[in-house]
C-alpha cells in the first residue's frame, strides 16, 4: 500500500540533495549554513518518525537558529542559461505549461479513483491520505513528463529547485511551523485562556463589544499565527461560541463566515503568512521584503472595520 510516508522519504531525499549541492556552491559564502539547514530538514523528513520527539525538537531549534541569525545565503546554481530557457519557451509557446497541468489533473483523478483500486485484496493507497498522495504523484509524473519532453540537463530540476528554495530561504518551512503552532495552541487550551482574559478586562456585556473583540481577535491571532484557519478555533472557543452565539443568540454561520474574513485581514498584514507575503517578494526579488505587506495594510484595516460592522448588523438578525 502506498502511504504518505513514501513521499516524505522522497521530499527528504530532495532536501538532502539541496544540502549536498549547497556544499559545492562556491558562489554562496554562506553555503555551509544552507547545507546545514537543508540537511537538517532532510533528516526530519527521512527519519522524523524514528528519531523521537526530543530529537525532532532539537532539529526545529537548530533550524530556527540558522534562519533567525541570517546564516542562509543565495547561491548561483549551475543550471540552464537564460538564453536556453528563452529559446525553449519561444519554441514551444504556451505548450510549455502542459507538464504543470499534469499535477492538478492527477490530483483530481487520483482523489476520485485511486481509493477504489485494490491489489491482492489490499487498497493501493492509504484512503485517509488519498488527496495528498495523488498530489505528490502528480508532481512526480509532471517532472517525468518534463524531463522526457524538454530533455534538460540531468541536474537541472535539482539546481532550479535549490535556486528557488535558496531565494525563499527559511520561510519555506513556515507552513509546517504554523501548523505545529496551531496544534500546540489547541493542546494548551489557549482559547480558554483568551476567554478568561477577555471576560476579565473587556466589558463584554454588550453584543457590540463581543463582536469587536471577536473580529479584532481573529485578525490579531492571524497576524501571530500566519493562518486564519489556525486562529479560528482559538477565537471561536474563546469568544465566538460562548458569547456571540450562546449568550447573545448570534447566528453561528454568519459569525464563522465573517470571522474568517476578519482573519484574512490579518493575513494581509503579517510576514507570518509567508506564502502570500514573503515568498512572492523573494521570488520577484523586490528590494523591500515587506513591500507586499506595506501595500496591503491600507486595504486590510478598512476591510477589518467593514467586517466588524457587517457582523454586528447581520449576526443577531438572521
Amino acid at each position: 500500500m502506498i502511504t504518505l510516508e513514501y513521499f516524505y522519504f522522497l521530499v527528504g531525499a530532495l532536501f538532502a540533495a539541496f544540502a549536498a549541492l549547497s556544499i559545492g556552491d562556491s558562489s554562496n559564502r554562506k553555503r555551509l549554513g544552507n547545507a546545514a539547514f537543508w540537511g537538517l530538514l532532510a533528516v526530519s523528513f527521512l527519519g522524523g518518525s524514528y528519531i523521537g520527539d526530543f530529537a525532532n525538537g532539537l532539529i526545529v531549534l537548530a533550524l530556527v537558529v540558522l534562519g533567525g541569525f541570517g546564516l542562509l545565503g543565495i547561491g548561483k546554481p549551475a543550471t540552464t542559461s537564460p538564453e536556453q530557457r528563452l529559446e525553449s519557451a519561444t519554441q514551444r509557446g504556451n505548450a510549455i505549461f502542459l507538464p504543470a497541468l499534469v499535477i492538478p489533473a492527477v490530483a483530481v483523478l487520483g482523489t476520485l479513483y485511486l481509493k477504489t483500486i485494490h491489489v491482492a485484496g489490499m487498497p493501493l493507497v492509504e484512503a485517509k491520505q488519498v488527496t495528498l498522495i495523488s498530489l505528490a504523484l502528480g508532481a512526480v509524473l509532471a517532472l517525468a513528463a518534463a524531463m522526457i519532453w524538454l530533455r534538460p540537463p540531468v541536474l537541472a530540476p535539482l539546481q532550479e529547485s535549490r535556486r528557488i528554495v535558496d531565494t525563499i530561504g527559511w520561510a519555506v518551512i513556515l507552513p509546517q511551523m504554523l501548523a505545529s503552532l496551531g496544534t500546540i495552541f489547541a493542546l494548551a487550551h489557549v482559547g480558554d485562556a483568551v476567554r478568561e482574559i477577555a471576560t476579565r478586562w473587556i466589558p463584554l456585556d454588550l453584543p457590540l463589544a463581543a463582536v469587536c473583540a471577536y473580529c479584532l481577535g481573529m485578525a490579531l491571532f492571524t497576524i501571530i499565527m500566519g493562518n486564519a484557519f489556525a486562529a479560528f478555533p482559538v477565537m471561536t472557543a474563546a469568544i465566538g461560541l460562548p458569547l456571540i452565539v450562546h449568550k447573545f443568540g448570534g447566528n453561528p454561520a454568519i459569525m464563522g463566515a465573517i470571522g474568517m474574513l476578519s482573519g484574512f485581514c490579518g493575513t494581509l498584514m503579517t510576514p507570518m503568512a509567508a506564502n502570500f507575503n514573503i515568498v512572492p517578494a523573494a521570488l520577484l526579488e523586490l528590494p523591500d521584503r515587506n513591500g507586499v505587506i506595506k501595500a496591503q495594510i491600507p486595504t486590510a484595516i478598512p476591510l477589518l472595520l467593514a467586517n466588524t460592522v457587517l457582523m454586528y448588523f447581520l449576526v443577531f438578525r438572521f
